[in-house]
């Protein structure tokens, strides 16, 4: 299980112990290298509303957009990194995609997870597919089965 610190400077509240328990439930089914370098490391979720979001897009990735995951690994020995979420991408890309804020939610900070891992997607076209097929498989087999009901009962 990783320890995760949360940061609000959104407008839009989040909901923390879902994320907590999602999070704790994506680290047990990781793969055993990854499994062991998540848990009991921290995980900062930082939440940000559309300007700020953009302006860390460009500082850091030069596109001027907001995007709805930022990864930044750390190099503390007890910290996995930081997580910048911008929910209003997130909303928007929940209807786009036909899910629930919170799968939306779940979805992107998954992904988040994997580039702290080391994951990444935009280097070679075989390290998209290992990544994106790692994603949607814990994605889908823990999220469809599991976690359905999460999206009610969980604040």
């Amino acid at each position: 299980m990783s320890r995760l610190n949360f940061v609000n400077q959104s407008s839009v509240a989040m909901p923390k112990k879902f994320l907590t328990v999602w999070f704790d439930a994506v680290v047990d089914q990781l793969p055993a290298k990854d499994k062991r370098a998540a848990r009991n490391r921290e995980v900062t979720i930082v939440f940000l509303n559309l300007a700020r979001a953009k302006a860390l897009n460009l500082q850091y990735r030069g596109r001027a957009y907001a995007t709805d995951v930022l990864s930044f690994m750390s190099e503390e020995r007890e910290s996995l990194g930081d997580l910048v979420i911008c929910p209003q991408v997130v909303t928007r890309q929940a209807k786009e995609h036909g899910l629930s804020f919170r799968a939306e939610l779940a979805y992107m900070s998954l992904h988040g997870l994997l580039h702290l891992l080391g994951y990444d997607h935009e280097e070679t076209q075989a390290e998209a597919q290992r990544m994106f097929r790692l994603q949607d498989r814990l994605f889908s087999r823990w999220w469809a089965i599991t976690w359905s009901g999460l999206m009610i009962s969980t604040s």
